[in-house]
């Protein structure tokens, strides 16, 4: 499926070059002509006005008022001053006959008057552009005065350029090609990689959901195909169903958290929070289980300079943040322990409150430190996706791996920061910056 869409992005992308490209050629080519043409009908014009100038006019009958043109004194050496110019004068008498000419061979082509210079075909693939233009003095036609430059003066540079274009448009279209087919991979990259993330979040989320479904189903028909078992069993069965429905409620919560802070419908009901309150109220409703499972939990606040007592406060969702900081203290209670061969290194979570100022704004930031086994570096990139796990066998455990997703989720909807720092069996600081 991606091959056949990048395929079709990097032809939509060398069709779309190449018909610029063309296009442009196209307006070179003609832009090019155009100005050769202009050239060699400017070059006739000039040679007729020099001409013009340089014609030597005799008086026939002064009293009847005719002239006629020297030819001989008229045209004396200009046959090979006009040959390096490759250009070619005749000249007619009033009657259209030609008299002199500078071509070996005389043309056969009629006399034709016109304003425009002309492109006359020969014989022999031979083309010449011409002007003629006629001479008169008083209301006396004295002749005809005829320029003519060859044609190949503007086909050979042409078909030159022809040549470059067509050849600079292919090579260029090939160009075009390898690099459509480059970036369509980038383009579709991001595209393959949200695929691939759905794929697994699909399969981690039916995986999920299976498991404690089939489990309900069990303990259903299991009451059902034996009703008159003991109620103990009974009510045994029925906690089992209340805890895997819990459970389920809590991941179709999760599931439906994070796709509204996806989708960006997530309403954050901003208000003045003292952050130092809701830290201490979090690690109040944390301090059972940490004290049942022996662990050392404390908050401690670094006071800045100023008794200010808005110092930690700032603009934020209470209930999100609560939950920010509930999903990171309970992540570091569940993998804090004690050392066995260093008794009087107890586990212990901290967690540290202090205002500092970064690029001359003011944040607060929260740290919460573990105790724990640490996480190898190659899941570091990794811990804040969804249901992922660095041990698999929390799973079982009733973890679902969402927990850090929704809070970097909730970090990104206030526009706040999360870093993880974390070292093999000394443990894993988690840095929540927010700002004020």
């Amino acid at each position: 499926m991606f091959q056949t869409t990048r395929r079709r992005l990097a032809l939509w992308y060398t069709t779309v070059t190449a018909i610029l490209l063309l296009l442009f050629a196209t307006g070179v080519f003609f832009y090019v002509r155009s100005t050769l043409v202009e050239r060699v009908d400017d070059t006739l014009k000039h040679v007729v006005e020099v001409v013009n100038r340089s014609l030597v006019i005799e008086s026939v009958s002064v009293s009847q008022g005719r002239y006629k043109v020297n030819v001989e004194a008229s045209f004396p050496d200009n046959a090979e001053a006009v040959e390096d110019d490759h250009i070619d004068l005749e000249w007619f008498n009033p009657q259209g006959k030609l008299v002199w000419s500078t071509f070996s061979d005389p043309l056969l082509i009629p006399l034709h008057l016109s304003r425009r210079p002309e492109t006359v075909h020969l014989s022999g693939a031979r083309t010449l552009r011409q002007v003629t233009q006629r001479v008169n003095l008083d209301r006396y036609i004295l002749g005809y005065l005829r320029v003519s430059h060859p044609w190949f003066e503007v086909t050979k540079p042409i078909r030159q350029l022809s040549f470059d274009l067509a050849l600079g448009t292919f090579i260029t279209i090939i160009i075009v090609g390898f690099i459509g087919w480059f970036l369509s991979g980038l383009a579709i990259q991001p595209i393959r990689d949200s695929y691939q993330s759905l794929k697994q979040f699909t399969a981690d989320a039916s995986h999920e959901l299976r498991n404690p479904i089939a489990t309900i189903q069990t303990n259903v028909q299991m009451a059902l195909a034996y009703g008159n078992t003991d109620p103990q069993v009974q009510e045994r069965q029925l906690k089992v169903v209340e805890r895997l429905t819990k459970r389920l409620g809590n991941l179709v919560n999760d599931l439906l958290f994070l796709a509204r802070s996806d989708s960006g419908v997530l309403q954050i009901r901003q208000q003045p929070i003292p952050l130092d309150a809701l830290l201490i109220e979090v690690i109040e409703e944390q301090r059972t289980f940490a004290e049942q499972k022996n662990i050392f939990l404390s908050l401690r606040i670094v006071e800045p300079d100023n008794n200010n007592e808005e110092n930690f406060s700032l603009s934020a969702d209470w209930d999100q943040l609560a939950r920010l900081f509930t999903n990171l203290i309970s992540n570091g209670l569940e993998h804090s322990f004690s050392e066995e061969n260093v008794p009087e290194k107890e586990a212990a979570v901290e967690v540290e409150l202090e205002r500092i100022k970064r690029d001359r704004f003011h944040q607060l930031q929260v740290k919460v430190k573990d105790t724990g086994k640490g996480v190898p570096e190659v899941a570091l990139s990794h811990l804040f996706d969804r249901f992922y796990q660095v041990d698999p066998s929390r799973k079982s455990a009733g973890g679902s791996g969402l927990g850090l997703a929704i809070a970097k989720a909730i970090v990104d909807n206030h526009n706040g920061q999360i870093k993880v720092e974390s070292e093999l069996n000394k443990g894993t600081i988690f840095t929540v910056i927010l700002p004020v």
